[in-house]
């Protein structure tokens, strides 16, 4: 994969991350989707491994690391803004893997990336130790780099159902010691344990936009003390219903009225140049 030339995204992208002060993460899943989110007023983009995934023709963990790369570089070159990239396990269990990872995710233009703890497509969370491990080898990695990157370090066990909240807790302050930059821990049960999340550490916290927490506002992130809010496969989610929708109406009911709810080509054709 060629590495992608452009400015240094880190700066920019790290000072997006205030707590209290929540920006939206926009997860994009093409290029054409990477326009849009960016020229409707997106700060920063992101990939979603998921959404990425379904536009393969595959469930989510279906990706490998080259394709992963390569669709991140395929969106840095879409917009002018901050692009990180949501890389699973980081393609690797191994640390020095991880590392490797940071490093090409760095030559492929992304501001940062997020390294989960559990394995995709499995949801078995890694052991404590080799967890830190992995954070302490990406974290390493990302300093050594010669411009800045965000690294964010995923617990992943409680949305899994593989450890409660007390473990990714714990497991947030081991990565936070680890060097990680900002920690995330994928929808918690209740808005207390989200609450628990920002003051286990004083680095910026990522929270999702999905599920339970679709009913909450920007200003109800910020009140927790959330710095960034991202939205995963569910703008991509979205989508897809939309052409499940449809297409139930058109094939059982040869109700084509759905249709009459789509933007315009001349609004879509704005968004886009």
């Amino acid at each position: 994969m060629t590495a992608v030339t452009r400015h240094d995204p880190g700066p920019a992208f790290r000072a997006l991350h205030q707590p209290g002060n929540p920006f939206i993460l926009a997860n994009a899943w093409d290029i054409g989707s990477a326009k849009m989110l960016a020229a409707l007023g997106a700060e920063a983009l992101a990939t979603s491994s998921a959404a990425h995934a379904f536009t393969l023709g595959r469930p989510d963990g279906g990706v490998t690391r080259d394709e992963a790369l390569s669709h991140a570089a395929d969106l840095v070159a879409a917009s002018p803004l901050p692009v990180s990239g949501d890389f699973e396990n980081g393609f690797a269990e191994a640390p020095d893997g991880v590392a490797e990872t940071v490093r090409l995710a760095a030559g492929a233009g992304l501001a940062g990336i997020s390294v989960e703890d559990t394995i995709p497509g499995v949801g078995h969370a890694y052991d404590f130790d080799l967890a830190v491990e992995r954070i302490r080898a990406a974290a390493s990695a990302a300093r050594a780099l010669p411009r800045d990157f965000v690294l964010v370090a995923r617990a992943d066990g409680v949305m899994h159902g593989v450890y409660d909240i007390a473990e990714a807790l714990k497991r947030i302050r081991a990565f936070d010691k680890a060097g990680a930059d900002c920690l995330y821990v994928p929808l918690p049960i209740t808005r207390d344990d989200l609450a628990a999340v920002c003051k286990a550490t004083s680095k910026p916290v990522n929270a999702l936009a999905a599920g339970p927490y679709t009913a909450m506002r920007r200003a109800d992130f910020a009140a927790l003390g959330v710095a960034r809010i991202s939205l995963g496969s569910a703008l991509a989610r979205v989508t897809h219903r939309a052409i499940r929708d449809a297409a139930q109406a058109m094939f059982t009911e040869g109700d084509f009225r759905p249709l009459a709810h789509s933007v315009s080509g001349a609004e879509i054709d704005k968004l886009l140049t």
